[in-house]
């Protein structure tokens, strides 16, 4: 028997790894933290309709402030007075101005040649030349004839006291028996008739002033008429000279140096730059929300100023409302015609409610949904909205201060009831 190496063998119990074991066990606990961590979000999802990533969605906080309804349109600059000067007559036009000048109220803008209403004027004002001498002159013919006629009265006076002393005389030669008694009879009759004739002649003297006073009136109403004509066609001819009615600047020349124009036609127009405004265009949406005197903030340069809505057109026009917009005390300065601003009509303000950033979740749910989150999961709640903004909108109820909802496009849930968000 060959002897081996079997007697030498020693049997040896193995050795435990503990650090192997350390190892499992901390991924065996890691493994059920996890999975404990998981249970609710499992929980979550199996309770839900349907999931969603947050990623794609935006979410928003109640909370309770103003709410100023506005409206944000682009304007441009037009000015509030803006005459234009219109030729009075037919004539050739000289301009004294160009386009862009300033001007001074008052000042001469432009002349219109109108020999025609130059030459009337200067004939009608040697007509009422001609019609003053002749009132001077009727004046002194009044004269004349009222020295005539004064003095035929008292010529008629003398009669009557010369034929009285007659009568005295031979009266008195009558009772002493030196005159017969027809003479004294012929003398009461020259007496009687010198005294009618006396009483005519007073008469006549009130007439006699009368009818030259009348006479002379009525010329002198003539010779007013004419001084009205005339004054009248002064203003013509003066109105022939184009002056500014108001301080600002030239806008456009309508017409040619020199060139020939028609009664009433269109010469230049002057802008005032102290009342300038910004026409906008509202859309038709907020047409029945607008008043006059609204506030308004307009916005030019970075900066910022107050305004106010000053007029609204009565009609829509291509789904648009035309309104005017009034600067504040302030206005920012080298404005120009037609210049873009942006402004910023303020309708009405809502203090105290619970308003949410504006988004696309009115239109998808109505203004009657929306999707409210809490604890991971979004949830389909009926609200009611009340007033909007541009960038926000009033909530009645449905949510509370503080919640959260989603405030974009929704369509993607499908008007679930839960949504899980991920």
């Amino acid at each position: 028997m060959i002897r081996d190496t079997s007697a030498q063998d020693r049997q040896l119990a193995p050795q435990k790894n503990r650090r192997k074991q350390i190892v499992w066990i901390g991924i065996g606990a890691a493994v059920l933290v996890a999975l404990l961590a998981c249970i609710p979000t499992i929980v979550r999802l199996m309770s839900a309709d349907s999931s969603a990533s947050t990623a794609r969605l935006r979410i928003a906080e109640v909370k309770r402030g103003t709410l100023t309804r506005d409206v944000s349109v682009q304007g441009k600059v037009v000015a509030a007075v803006s005459p234009t000067l219109y030729a009075r007559n037919a004539g050739t036009v000289t301009l004294d101005v160009h386009a862009g000048d300033k001007v001074k109220k008052g000042d001469v803008l432009a002349e219109v040649d109108s020999p025609e209403l130059t030459n009337k004027l200067k004939q009608e004002q040697a007509t009422l030349d001609s019609l003053g001498l002749d009132v001077e002159r009727t004046g002194i013919d009044n004269r004349k004839k009222e020295a005539a006629v004064q003095m035929a009265f008292e010529q008629a006076v003398i009669d009557r006291q010369t034929a009285e002393r007659e009568v005295e005389r031979n009266q008195k030669a009558f009772t002493l028996g030196a005159q017969p008694e027809m003479t004294v009879l012929r003398a009461k009759d020259a007496l009687a008739k010198a005294k009618l004739s006396e009483i005519n002649a007073q008469h006549n003297v009130g007439l006699d002033r009368e009818s030259l006073a009348f006479d002379l009136k009525t010329k002198r109403f003539a010779l007013d008429r004419q001084k009205l004509l005339v004054d009248d066609l002064s203003r013509q001819v003066d109105e022939l000279k184009l002056r500014s009615p108001v301080d600002g600047q030239v806008g456009q020349l309508i017409v040619q140096q020199r060139a020939n124009v028609a009664q009433n036609a269109a010469v230049l127009s002057v802008v005032d730059l102290s009342a300038l405004e910004v026409e906008v265009q509202v859309p038709e949406v907020f047409a029945h929300d607008l008043t006059v005197g609204m506030a308004a903030e307009i916005q030019e340069g970075g900066e910022k100023y107050s305004g106010e809505v000053s007029a609204i057109s009565p009609e829509v026009l291509n789904g648009q409302v035309t309104g005017r917009v009034r600067f504040g005390d302030r206005k920012p300065a080298g404005l120009r015609q037609s210049q873009q601003l942006t402004t910023r009509i303020l309708m009405d303000e809502h203090p105290n409610v619970l308003i949410v950033e504006r988004g696309p979740f009115i239109d998808t749910g109505a203004g009657r949904v929306a999707y409210v989150v809490r604890n991971g999961t979004a949830e389909r709640t009926p609200i009611q909205i009340g007033a909007t903004s541009l960038n926000s909108v009033e909530i009645v109820s449905g949510v509370r201060e503080g919640d959260r909802i989603v405030i974009s496009g929704t369509d993607d849930f499908k008007g679930a009831q839960r949504v899980a968000l991920n």
